[in-house]
């Protein structure tokens, strides 16, 4: 189905720190959390049922593919945050960015995650050009406003 995990060298890790990417990783767990999940029972046979008993459709088709280490990985910093309380984006941006270069990795098996990503984030700049139009034309409006006051 898929190859295994492949092992990124330390130094070639790429930097996250620019605002897309931080955005990026913001709409995917943002889009997806442990509590919006669906959590049904799958049938499974053996080890996998005990194992996976309870897991979510999505939960189950992430640790299908070769990115099943980086999602359970990205999925316990995710329920230990939630307990706490915390700031998802801030603690989980690591396994989060793991997570993001496996799937890419892994395109051909998680494609349509990352096509739903891809268009979440689309959805989310139009929405952000749009907020940022109507705020300038606020502000224009005003200042219109306010030399005709003079």
């Amino acid at each position: 189905m898929s190859s295994p995990d492949p092992k990124t060298p330390e130094d070639a890790k790429p930097s996250f720190d620019d605002s897309s990417s931080k955005e990026a990783i913001e709409s995917l767990t943002s889009t997806i959390t442990l509590e919006e999940t669906d959590q049904t029972n799958t049938p499974m046979t053996g080890n996998q049922e005990e194992e996976e008993e309870g897991e979510c459709g999505f939960c189950l088709f992430m640790k299908g593919g070769g990115c099943k280490d980086a999602f359970v990985a990205w999925e316990d910093c995710i329920k230990q945050v939630e307990e706490k309380n915390d700031d998802i984006v801030e603690k989980c941006f690591e396994v989060t960015s793991a997570l993001k270069l496996c799937m890419e990795a892994h395109a051909d098996y998680y494609e349509p995650i990352l096509r739903a990503e891809k268009a979440a984030e689309q959805e989310a700049v139009k929405q952000l050009e749009k907020e940022k139009e109507e705020e300038a034309a606020a502000a224009a409006q005003k200042s219109e406003s306010n030399e005709k006051e003079k």
